[in-house]
């Protein structure tokens, strides 16, 4: 079943930018919230949360981009998604920080988050699902 929209978790965005491989799974998840591949959710929350972790010393590191670079980044993911301020889901995310991806993704039905964080693939919120970068693009095509 094609989503009709995704959430697409932070550790997603920063593998994607971070990857040598223009085919991995994280950098075509990435290429596609830049391009419009795809729907996908943004709250202010995540899109701060991606940029804070973006901006990380380590991270920056690894990436080599500055600042700006960084936000012409986001300015690219921004113009293409669908920006929603979500209220409070019922459901407990299994970690705290992960929240707001759980809020996100109950705003709009039949929303898929994309994660590669082993926790939230195990324990999804109730009535939604939750995969990963590869498992998000076999879900696309």
């Amino acid at each position: 079943m094609k989503p009709r929209a995704v959430v697409v978790d932070t550790n997603v965005v920063v593998a994607g930018l971070l990857t040598k491989d223009p085919e991995s799974p994280t950098a075509r998840v990435l290429l596609g919230m830049i391009d419009a591949t795809f729907a996908f959710l943004l709250s202010p929350a995540l899109l701060t949360e991606y940029r804070e972790v973006l901006l990380r010393p380590p991270i920056r590191k690894l990436h080599g981009l500055d600042e700006r670079q960084i936000d012409a980044v986001l300015t690219g993911i921004v113009a293409n998604a669908v920006v929603r301020e979500p209220g409070e889901s019922a459901e407990n995310a299994p970690e705290p920080g992960d929240q707001h991806l759980w809020d996100l993704v109950s705003c709009e039905p039949a929303t898929v988050l994309v994660t590669g964080d082993a926790e939230l693939l195990r324990r999804p919120p109730e009535g939604r699902s939750v995969v990963s970068p590869a498992g998000v693009l076999d879900l696309s095509s």
